[in-house]
């Protein structure tokens, strides 16, 4: 199994288990995200509540809880959206850190196609929901989650170039 980890604060974002596909000449990886239903679990512990004098529905009420895949298995963390100011500033000062990370060949790419990447997700900014590791790390790679037109599950995007392949 491969685990992608932020490059700057070193959480785990991503794994292979979700397919990803680049977008931006390589920038930014689109994951798409699923809602799924945890908890809610009927567990039979023997004990005969009717022979006890108890109600059939005694218990713990256990509700289901809807949580989006990545966002629980990573343990993302949602932070409040960005106006355009706030996002420009978290990206020079992303950009700053991410740079000297890279190497060579790499950072060159990513000098060049950077601004186009920050364009696209500026174009999306009133759509889009934030989110960083389970360090919360203010500096660390931002993931960014979005509905596609039509959706009822969310797209994610992460800075491609900003996470390390780690085999597990």
């Amino acid at each position: 199994m491969l685990v992608y980890q932020d490059l700057i604060s070193g959480d785990e974002l991503l794994s292979d288990s979700f397919p990803y596909k680049e977008i931006q000449n390589g920038m930014l990886w689109e994951v798409e995200g699923k809602w799924v239903v945890q908890g809610s679990v009927d567990v039979d512990i023997g004990a005969n509540p009717s022979a006890e004098g108890g109600d059939e529905d005694e218990g713990v009420d256990d509700q289901a809880v809807k949580v989006v895949d990545i966002v629980d298995t990573f343990r993302l963390q949602e932070q409040p959206p960005f106006d355009k100011k706030q996002f420009v500033t978290y990206m020079k000062r992303y950009i700053k850190l991410l740079t000297p990370k890279l190497e060579g060949e790499k950072q060159e790419e990513f000098k060049k196609n950077i601004e186009g990447a920050t364009k696209f997700l500026l174009s999306k900014l009133s759509d889009l929901q934030f989110f960083v590791g389970e360090s919360m790390h203010d500096d660390g790679t931002m993931v960014f989650a979005y509905y596609k037109e039509g959706a009822t599950d969310p797209t994610f995007l992460y800075f491609g170039y900003g996470l390390k392949e780690v085999k597990c």
